[in-house]
């Protein structure tokens, strides 16, 4: 179990770390006379006093994409409820707070008409809230339970990943392009049932759509080239619908918006988790050691890992009504971010929050796959097809290390993880 530093005054050294999942009240106060009645507003950064949150106002972009750890601990320690100039939007970082508003929907929504992956793909579970949102989720949640993965999935990845690992050139290999990606498309083909569908064109739809995404995100248009993937996606679907993603009660359009959505989930998600937990294991071996002293720590290392660098690093909800959070007074309408990041370094939970600790008792409490009813559908998968990755490559590279002459340090907005990740091994 990690252990606090001499003299630390760390609440969570003295009380039970579970004691800090409880979500705390939140107070509903009248609406303002300017509450838009669409749940759409303008940024408000004038009218809140210059005094207000100087760390969130003087915080830039760049520095939540290269390294914000340090931006988010001062953030959680002096506004953890904090009016991000640069996004025009509140960013919450505190680990009970984060919580508290990812378990309630009904207050914090993610159905909102400025939701960009909706306006690219159509209304799905991602998009959606209330009886909408379990509609659309509940014909694809069973074959993503633990034993369903285990059973439809494990000698798949494994296969997959032989394969790619023994396609690597001799000594020396860049993970993500090689394996990682590669990788979670060939697991999403199958999840979907896209059999007949080869893993380069997945992968074209999937960079398409996830570009279109972000150029909404960005104030653009739906781009042609994102519009015309998911047409192709959609059509793909429409052919090879699996029996176990049958529509029951959904129509095969909306089938084909929640197949975009698991599509660029498990791929983007995914390649990151694999990515960043290879990097926290070999970054922190001892020199002339193994990664991993037991094979039976790559569960925890995995939850250790997304707990230190989630690769889902922020999600989006929008206030339904006039409430306050924290010391925050949030107006409806506004744009509510939970940093996932900065949550699961809350030293009020987790002991030495910035150490990699692949025995870390209470790893398994990270946020990483969020709370409440948008708690990842495919987390199970994820983390069974990161634990299997993690194990082929350590058994079948021997010396597997970081290659020096190539930096590594993960990078991102909203999804964080090695642009690349170049490694060597003994021949």
């Amino acid at each position: 179990m990690a252990m606090c530093p001499p003299n630390s005054d760390n609440r969570a050294c003295r009380r039970p770390a579970l004691e800090f999942v409880a979500v705390r009240r939140i107070k509903t106060v009248s609406p303002s006379p300017e509450t838009p009645v669409t749940g759409v507003t303008k940024p408000r950064d004038h009218e809140l006093p210059t005094e207000q949150f100087p760390i969130g106002r003087g915080a830039s972009l760049a520095e939540l994409d290269n390294d914000p750890h340090p931006l988010l601990a001062r953030l959680r320690t002096k506004e953890p409820v904090s009016w991000l100039a640069a996004r025009g939007g509140w960013l919450v970082t505190r680990y009970d707070l984060a919580v508290t508003v990812m378990r309630d929907p009904a207050t914090f929504t993610v159905d909102d008409p400025r939701f960009s992956t909706s306006r690219v793909v159509g209304p799905s579970m991602l998009s959606l809230d209330g009886a909408d949102h379990l509609r659309h989720r509940a014909p694809f949640a069973h074959p993503f339970r633990t034993a369903p993965v285990k059973d439809r999935f494990a000698e798949l990845i494994e296969a997959e990943a032989d394969r790619l690992i023994s396609a690597m050139p001799a000594g020396s290999a860049e993970l993500r392009r090689e394996f990682a990606g590669p990788l979670a498309a060939k697991v999403v083909t199958e999840a979907l049932g896209l059999r007949d569908v080869d893993v380069d064109t997945v992968l074209s739809w999937y960079a398409a759509i996830v570009a279109a995404v972000s150029e909404v995100t960005a104030g653009g248009p739906v781009t042609q080239a994102g519009a015309d993937a998911f047409a192709e996606l959609k059509a793909a679907v429409r052919r090879r619908c699996s029996k176990a993603l049958a529509p029951e009660g959904l129509s095969h359009d909306e089938v084909a918006s929640n197949a975009a959505v698991l599509m660029f989930g498990g791929i983007d998600t995914t390649e990151g988790m694999i990515l960043n937990a290879v990097r926290h294991l070999l970054a922190n071996a001892e020199p002339g050691t193994p990664p991993l002293e037991h094979t039976d720590l790559v569960p925890n290392a995995i939850e250790e890992s997304i707990r230190l660098e989630p690769a889902a690093a922020v999600v989006d909800r929008y206030a339904t009504r006039d409430v306050e959070l924290g010391d925050a007074r949030i107006r409806r309408g506004d744009l509510v971010s939970v940093s996932i990041a900065g949550a699961n370094r809350d030293p009020a939970v987790f002991c030495d929050p910035d150490r990699f600790d692949i025995r870390r008792a209470n790893a398994r409490l990270n946020l990483a796959f969020a709370q409440g009813p948008h708690f990842c559908l495919g987390a199970q998968l994820a983390r069974t097809e990161t634990a299997i990755a993690i194990s082929r490559l350590l058994d079948r590279l021997p010396g597997l290390r970081l290659d020096p002459d190539h930096p590594n340090a993960p990078m991102g907005l909203v999804f964080r993880k090695p642009p690349e990740l170049h490694v060597r091994w003994t021949v």
